[in-house]
């Protein structure tokens, strides 16, 4: 998804001359197509966050497009003020894009651990938020949603490989179904639609249906579409590499609660900071309750309960 990222705004600067690229001392061997192209359109920042949101809130006030790249949590948590008070609050197209959400980064530690990024820029009312599920889906929502006028955040994974059954069509503010299924359904925030579809294949031999669907946008959020695809689900489990507050789980249970739906729901997230424990990304996400033998889990036993 990083390479899909630099080609594409490559590409997008090639015909726009608004578009700039700053890094937080981040993306060697990976951003230098766009800085050998445009060496006076990148900027290096440095390891100062805060810095480089200001900076990319005044080249914006100047009418640039600026892409503020690095980590998902330095990203997001350390220039938080900074995004708020600047393009949030002035409405200017400044574009925040975070790395390696969840546990991508999970033998470097908590610091590295982006669990909260979708939550509090959620938060930002003014702030569009994208978590594309792939490659394709990210070049495409690139290409879409540069040019609004209005602040993005781009959660990108540090994978992305194409999703079975998906096309490359990507609109915000709408659910993607991915599979169909009157037991249980499945909803996935981005890139985690993996774990939810193969969570799905293992439900399906034990002669669970279950329905799969995953949300890549939020301000605007597929309120209406979540309804419909809920409306005649008894159960729903949603999972996300990002705590259980805040993120899709969130607002799964808000539309529920709102659209007054009877469905069943629950949230497969992290439910507290993990303290003293690194791993890869595939052993943290087995550890809290993420993978897909968990949410496979968790909705095998959401199933029984309602037979009985």
């Amino acid at each position: 998804m990083r390479a899909a990222f630099v080609e594409t705004l490559t590409e997008l600067a090639e015909r726009d001359p608004r578009v700039v690229l700053l890094t937080g001392d981040l993306g060697f061997n990976m951003l230098e197509p766009f800085a050998e192209r445009f060496p006076d359109r990148f900027y290096n920042a440095g390891v100062a966050e805060q810095n480089m949101v200001g900076l990319a809130t005044g080249l914006a006030e100047s009418g640039m497009i600026p892409f503020a790249y690095s980590i998902a949590t330095f990203a997001t948590m350390r220039p938080y003020e900074f995004i708020r008070n600047g393009p949030v609050l002035h409405q200017l197209p400044v574009r925040i894009v975070g790395v390696g959400g969840g546990f991508e980064y999970g033998n470097n530690g908590a610091t590295h651990y982006g669990l909260e990024d979708v939550g509090i820029l959620r938060m930002q009312r003014g702030l569009t938020v994208v978590v594309p599920t792939d490659a394709a889906h990210a070049r495409t929502a690139f290409e879409q949603t540069y040019a609004l006028p209005r602040p993005i955040y781009y959660r990108l994974s540090k994978g992305g490989a194409a999703i079975p059954g998906q096309d490359t069509d990507f609109e915000l503010g709408r659910l993607t179904r991915l599979r169909a299924g009157g037991d249980v359904a499945l909803v996935a925030l981005g890139a985690s639609v993996t774990d939810a579809l193969a969570a799905a294949d293992l439900l399906a031999a034990e002669g669970v249906e279950a329905s799969v669907a995953v949300v890549e946008s939020f301000n605007p959020s597929p309120h209406d579409d979540l309804a419909d695809f809920l409306a005649d689900v008894p159960l729903a489990v949603t999972v996300e590499p990002h705590f259980v507050d805040g993120g899709v789980g969130t607002l799964v249970a808000e539309v529920i609660a709102e659209r007054g739906l009877s469905t069943r729901l629950r949230r497969c997230g992290v439910e507290d900071l993990p303290r003293g424990i690194t791993g890869s990304q595939a052993f943290l996400q087995e550890h809290f309750g993420i993978s897909a033998t968990a949410v496979a889990g968790a909705a095998t036993s959401m199933v029984a309960s309602a037979r009985r």
